[in-house]
């Protein structure tokens, strides 16, 4: 227990009482932690989210953009604001599952997704990648998905690095609207 700085006796602080520290609450990250939307096994039909939100309209499910093979979304539980992934309509969970034309298509998308990251909130630099399998930190693991993460020049400060807690200054559904308005044609 820390000891007290003042010569002033000690009092108890309440929830929501004030105090020296700001706070930013992010209970949306509660439903990530918590497991909400993870497939209940490998199989397609098993309540896998990346095959369940093509059926949805882009809006409700946060696509950014649809191909023949791909579509590009937006993370739920984003890293950085603008963090999307592009994922196969295909439930396939390892990269060397996909079709030549998947492929093709996902270095594509992967591609039109930086453009319209650049051109949409200036970003600097990216982070891309895919995790395969669950020991390697998949979160979905049974259908391969592909991270495209922006970057700006002291994105790192003390919010994730001390605080481990990032800051999002835009709702999800605008996100989509500006990128989406920012998608460079095919």
């Amino acid at each position: 227990m820390l000891a007290s700085m003042s010569s002033e006796p000690e009092q108890q602080i309440g929830v929501g009482s004030p105090d020296a520290f700001q706070r930013l609450w992010t209970p949306h990250r509660m439903a990530y932690i918590q497991g909400e939307n993870k497939p209940s096994g490998p199989g397609a039909g098993d309540g896998c989210p990346f095959c369940s939100i093509p059926a949805k309209s882009d809006e409700d499910g946060l696509v950014l953009a649809r191909g023949e093979y791909v579509y590009a979304v937006l993370n739920l539980y984003p890293y950085t604001g603008g963090h999307l992934m592009v994922v196969p309509f295909r439930h396939v969970a390892d990269y060397t599952d996909l079709t030549d034309e998947e492929t093709a298509e996902l270095a594509e998308h992967t591609k039109r997704a930086m453009r319209a990251l650049r051109a949409a909130s200036g970003a600097q630099g990216f982070n891309i990648g895919m995790n395969q399998g669950a020991v390697a930190g998949a979160g979905i693991a049974a259908h391969l998905h592909q991270h495209i993460v922006p970057r700006w020049g002291g994105d790192t400060n003390f919010m994730p690095v001390v605080g481990h807690t990032r800051v999002l200054p835009q709702l999800l559904a605008d996100t989509r609207r500006m990128l989406a308005e920012a998608w460079p044609a095919g």
